[in-house]
């Protein structure tokens, strides 16, 4: 039987620790005698370990295993790649990055390394947050919450630490209400302005509005545990396979899409939507 953390490379047996190391050392080697990669610095690689995640993101999502791993590889480089560049100035290399995470890790899990009880999801959060507080010297409510983050995963942290000091609706009802009230607001700031010609400045309590609503459905995916941001992609991925249905569909019966009127392409629109479910 094939042990944990054992895996095979052309058909050799190779222990993960062995893997871990090969990949260190190619990092070190690239780092050496690539010119592309001598040049790099943080600045000049963190696009692209953002890009990588997101790129994990959407695999995950497909549920393409085969993607997945190959994804996560390159993610893995780049963990190794920036922590390699740590090391060369003096600071934490990649031994150290691994063993701060393991022991924060165990730190932030008393209830599975300690006499702690969590028996719920929701209890074991609670007790990260205590412990980020007590034991990790982090202040403010808001504290550690990078700004860098996509709009709806900052929107997303920002209520997580509120709801951390009980500042939250008592459930999802409370939130999905105040959405209501939201989009309430937009549409009577709509109605107050009209129209807003495309490519203009929007009105600013349009432009507020509007903030309130994305805002208030940010926080109703929170509360019925849906990431807002997979969502929106993975909506958004579904909009551009529906539309591209349609418009073969349209030429299979020799019409050309932009020429078609918005009731004609909405009648293909939803001949798409039917194959795809």
């Amino acid at each position: 039987m094939r042990r944990l953390h054992e895996h095979f490379v052309d058909g050799d047996e190779v222990s993960l620790g062995e893997a871990l190391e090969d990949l260190q050392q190619l990092t070190e080697r690239l780092r050496r005698d690539c010119p592309w990669d001598r040049e790099q610095t943080e600045r000049t690689i963190v696009p692209h370990t953002v890009e990588e995640a997101y790129e994990v993101a959407d695999a995950a999502i497909a549920r393409d295993d085969a993607k997945l791993a190959d994804e996560l590889g390159d993610l893995l480089f780049q963990v190794y790649f920036l922590s390699l560049l740590l090391a060369e100035r003096g600071g934490p290399g990649l031994e150290d990055v691994a063993r701060s995470i393991h022991d924060k890790l165990v730190r932030r899990h008393p209830h599975v390394f300690g006499d702690a009880e969590a028996r719920t999801a929701g209890r074991v959060r609670e007790r990260w947050e205590q412990i980020k507080t007590e034991q990790e010297g982090r202040s403010g409510i808001f504290h550690h919450v990078p700004e860098a983050l996509p709009a709806l995963l900052y929107a997303r942290k920002v209520q997580q630490r509120a709801a951390a000091v009980n500042f939250e609706y008592a459930d999802a009802a409370g939130a999905l209400a105040d959405l209501e009230d939201e989009l309430r607001e937009l549409k009577e700031a709509l109605a107050a302005t009209g129209d807003v010609a495309a490519e203009t400045e929007p009105p600013a309590h349009v432009f507020e509005e509007l903030g309130d609503v994305l805002f208030a459905a940010v926080n109703v995916a929170r509360r019925v545990n849906v990431d807002p941001e997979l969502a929106l992609r993975a909506m958004t991925r579904r909009f551009v396979e529906r539309v591209e249905r349609a418009e073969h569909f349209a030429a299979e019966e020799g019409k050309t899409w932009t020429a078609l009127d918005l009731d004609e392409q909405d009648r293909y629109f939803d001949r798409a939507k039917t194959a795809f479910e």
